[in-house]
């Protein structure tokens, strides 16, 4: 199997920005034909990420403000809310309750509700939501503080169990699955309670490998062959199901 068979791809979740040369990252999206979406972890990285984007037709840059830099970055919220209108994406938000940084979880909780309810006001945004050790409360956040007619979220890389993945899907979320994650044969059961009308790929780049190096967006088919290989169908149909995905995403928030 090769990239080639099942393009167009798309990798809804890579920071472009923390590759060695970040213009030549997007620059290789655009020209492989790739669907980037370029998440940052803190809104003053949005502007650059932006700029780059601009020019393109295939990337686009999401205004974040990750979970695992909020200790240090939290008060960077007003500059978020200051850049949200000129974006549709939203990412990396959510929240992180690993051993590192649960110290910092009340603030996280506190950040990620301003970045719920603005989006809610918008009511036009599509955002990229980490959850590690945090599945319920973030699932319970959603539903308080953005119903889907305000905005949709993608679950980046989830890790809850089929029953939060029911309960996500009631609440209009899709979810961006990578390589890494489907290898994972523990999770196998679970890989299978994705709902493939509700799924994107993603690389979560360079924090994931390909072949002994950091995965870059190119590198997303993986991720595509892997679903295939789980639900017993072709790469290429799979792939298709992928971009009607992307589509209907789109559409839904508008």
């Amino acid at each position: 199997m090769t990239s080639d068979k099942v393009r167009p791809l798309v990798d809804f979740h890579c920071h472009l920005d923390l590759y060695p040369d970040h213009a030549e990252a997007v620059a290789r999206c655009e020209r492989e034909g790739v669907f980037t979406l370029a998440v940052t972890t803190t809104p003053k990285a949005w502007p650059r990420n932006q700029e780059l984007a601009a020019a393109t037709r295939h990337v686009r840059a999401a205004l974040g403000l990750h979970p695992q830099l909020v200790a240090e970055r939290g008060h960077e919220i007003a500059l978020w809310k200051e850049l949200l209108p000129r974006t549709r994406y939203v990412g990396e938000v959510g929240l992180d309750a690993g051993p590192r940084f649960y110290r910092s979880f009340d603030q996280q909780k506190e950040v990620f509700i301003e970045v719920l309810t603005s989006c809610a006001t918008a009511s036009d945004k599509i955002l990229t939501v980490h959850s590690v050790r945090a599945t319920k409360i973030v699932l319970d956040m959603i539903e308080k503080y953005l119903p889907p007619t305000r905005g949709r979220v993608v679950l980046h890389w989830f890790t809850g169990t089929a029953a939060e993945i029911r309960r996500a899907v009631d609440l209009g979320c899709y979810f961006s699955v990578n390589a890494e994650m489907l290898g994972n044969e523990k999770r196998t059961g679970v890989n299978r309670a994705f709902p493939l009308d509700r799924v994107l790929t993603e690389t979560d780049g360079p924090f994931t490998r390909t072949d002994a190096r950091p995965a870059e967006p190119v590198d997303v088919w993986r991720a595509v062959e892997g679903l295939a290989t789980l639900h017993g169908l072709e790469a290429v149909d799979v792939g298709h199901r992928i971009r009607e995905n992307l589509k209907a995403l789109l559409a839904e928030v508008s």
